[in-house]
């Protein structure tokens, strides 16, 4: 219980280095603060509980949660801007390695036994996750969320861009793009790409391979302790719109830089 609260304090003074306002909505109640939503949700997915489970779980605690209902309505309303930044806070400051990879989650989490028995298709449908790690701070720095199948490469303008310091770049052989060496040798950065089977054309790319090391490359294997978070909080997402989504992956993260156990 003590940690809870410890917690809970946390979620807090994270706010308040945001200059957050105490509630979210100007013209709205004054029951319950921001923090209590965030503490609420935030439990919520550690503990894998549904919203009704966690909100009396937390009161027969004895904290001054809101109701089910209120945490379901207000993980509508909170910005994913929010959750960016928050993610940042936690992800404290940069050290400039950064190693990039992505992943998924389930969409839906049927039973598999159920599933056999009438003779059903396994659901295919996932959402994709992009992360940007920092290998030294072993924190998550940004995240890239999307419900559609696409590349890799196509994620990582978007990290590197909330990234605040980049010195070296880790990335397996789906991130070999000519352009992205371009923007890690303009940026002061080294890159540690494998490089893909029968491909060495490319000016910045060939640059870029003088330094390059296979020692070294294999910082990246460290990004995938990153995905732990999958077997800590949950493999799928329950929501289905996608700023629910949004909410339960940057909390997932959250939690996870935050080192958050059950």
């Amino acid at each position: 219980m003590k940690k809870e609260k410890n917690l809970a304090k946390k979620i807090f003074s994270l706010l308040r280095a945001r200059d957050y306002p105490r509630f979210l909505h100007h013209f709205g109640p004054k029951t319950y603060e921001l923090y209590q939503h965030v503490f609420g949700l935030l439990i919520k997915e550690v503990t894998k509980m549904s919203f009704r489970r966690v909100s009396n779980f937390l009161q027969m605690l004895g904290f001054d949660v809101p109701s089910y209902s209120a945490l379901c309505k207000r993980r509508k309303k909170i910005p994913v801007e929010l959750w960016q930044k928050l993610l940042n806070l936690t992800a404290g400051v940069c050290s400039g390695d950064i190693a990039v990879d992505s992943t998924g989650l389930s969409m839906n989490n049927p039973s598999y036994h159920y599933v056999k028995r009438i003779d059903g298709k396994i659901p295919k449908d996932f959402t994709k996750i992009s992360i940007a790690y920092d290998t030294k701070n072993k924190k998550i720095c940004a995240v890239k969320i999307g419900t559609n199948k696409r590349h890799d490469i196509k994620d990582v303008r978007y990290l590197l861009k909330r990234v605040k310091k980049l010195f070296n770049f880790y990335g397996d052989s789906a991130y070999d793009a000519e352009w992205l060496h371009e923007y890690c040798f303009e940026h002061g950065a080294q890159t540690y790409i494998k490089p893909r089977k029968n491909v060495k054309r490319g000016f910045f790319r060939k640059k870029q391979m003088k330094n390059y090391s296979e020692e070294k490359y294999h910082k990246r294997n460290l990004v995938e302790s990153a995905m732990r978070f999958k077997s800590k909080y949950g493999g799928s997402v329950s929501a289905k719109l996608v700023k629910n989504i949004n909410a339960e992956v940057y909390l997932k993260m959250i939690a996870s830089n935050l080192m958050l156990k059950v």
